[in-house]
């Protein structure tokens, strides 16, 4: 017994001038990162008892199969030198270019086979192919478009379709992870990762309808119609458009978020166009400097720069001039509210606007008539 406890001594007399050598000279060796943590970490891992941290891979395998490459051939333009008799001396009967064609990307959302994508990438096409991830092609059919969200739906007639699922743009926040998945530049199948880098960009000039999530994940010509996706691999958003000087990403990037792409779907499903109010005004944002020049002293509400005459804003006695602060009960402060309110309106409904004319507040009761479709595209 004696013996054994004096074994004992000895090795626990060992252990303690070894710590201390350690904590004295090699102090590193025992931090957070030293060989002890290390072989932790790596034993738990090779244990199974910590999963991989930082992967996306769940989001982007859950997401990519109803990501498809979508391309439209377009009609052949006139060559405008064709008739130039120097031009056909060199060239020949090249009367008209070749066909040019569209390269984009879309999301099948629905078992039926709809597909959302944007209506920059099928404009003008006389025929639109839909290649899915797992290989297989077929042409789509065109059931609608809506420049004014620059959103359009497709459908395919194929078994066994993937769909992704819907997420809310309403749980999304600034600082949010977020993919990006299309074919940039025809390349293939991509996926690339950002943030949420901001919430309802508006006054972009690139639709009449802004409401945008704005990302930093890379999106390149190609990726327009793709799908933006959380990290449950939800859709929030369908890619659009990117701010840039090169043509390639520069880290802005915007997507129209998956509920004003779900209404603009319905709409188009069911009545071929979206249906939306309209009163025939030319409005404009509230600006301190026009404030000054017009001698306007609420701080709050629209301009309205014009009126059309046959519109019903004309026919209720709206002057340009006048200050629109509410539709009904609905507060305006900014061009994207007015636009949004009023598209939200049923045509030949009545509604009342609230108005400042010349320092005094007035009401102003009209018909709100349908809103006309548009004849181009907002891009």
């Amino acid at each position: 017994m004696r013996r054994v406890w004096l074994i004992f001594s000895q090795a626990v007399t060992v252990a303690v001038a070894v710590l201390f050598v350690l904590v004295t000279l090699k102090p590193h060796w025992l931090g957070p990162n030293g060989l002890w943590s290390r072989y932790s970490v790596v034993n738990a891992a090779a244990d199974g008892a910590l999963p991989a941290t930082g992967s996306l891979s769940a989001a982007a395998q859950a997401a990519l199969p109803a990501v498809v490459s979508v391309s439209a051939t377009r009609s052949p333009r006139p060559n405008p030198h064709a008739q130039d008799p120097a031009f056909r001396f060199f060239f020949g009967d090249r009367t008209d270019q070749e066909p040019p064609a569209g390269i984009g990307s879309g999301v099948i959302v629905s078992p039926q086979g709809y597909v959302l994508t944007n209506h920059h990438v099928i404009e003008g096409a006389q025929e639109v192919w839909v290649q899915l991830a797992d290989g297989r092609q077929t042409a789509a059919r065109v059931v609608g478009t809506d420049p004014d969200t620059d959103i359009a739906v497709l459908r395919v007639d194929l078994p066994r379709l993937p769909v992704v699922a819907l997420g809310e743009t309403s749980r999304l926040r600034v600082g949010d992870a977020v993919l990006a998945i299309g074919n940039p530049f025809n390349v293939g199948q991509t996926v690339t990762a950002g943030i949420v880098s901001a919430l309802g960009r508006s006054q972009l000039g690139l639709s009449t309808f802004e409401n945008f999530i704005q990302t930093d994940a890379a999106i390149n010509p190609g990726n327009s119609g793709g799908a933006l996706v959380d990290i449950r691999g939800a859709l929030v958003g369908i890619n659009t458009a990117i701010y840039s000087h090169s043509g390639g990403s520069m880290g802005i990037g915007f997507a129209v978020p998956v509920e004003l792409a779900r209404e603009v779907m319905d709409a188009l499903i069911e009545h071929g166009r979206v249906i939306r109010g309209w009163i025939g005004v030319e409005p404009r944002d509230l600006t301190p400097e026009l404030s000054e020049a017009l001698g306007i002293t609420a701080r709050r509400g629209v301009l309205i720069a014009g009126v059309l005459q046959d519109g019903p804003a004309g026919a209720s006695g709206l002057q340009p001039g006048d200050l629109v602060t509410a539709v009904g009960s609905v507060t305006v402060n900014s061009t994207a509210e007015l636009l949004r309110t009023v598209a939200a309106l049923r045509p030949k409904t009545q509604v009342s606007l609230a108005i400042v004319r010349r320092g005094q507040d007035l009401r102003v009761t009209l018909t709100v008539a349908q809103r006309p479709a548009p004849t181009t595209s907002a891009r």
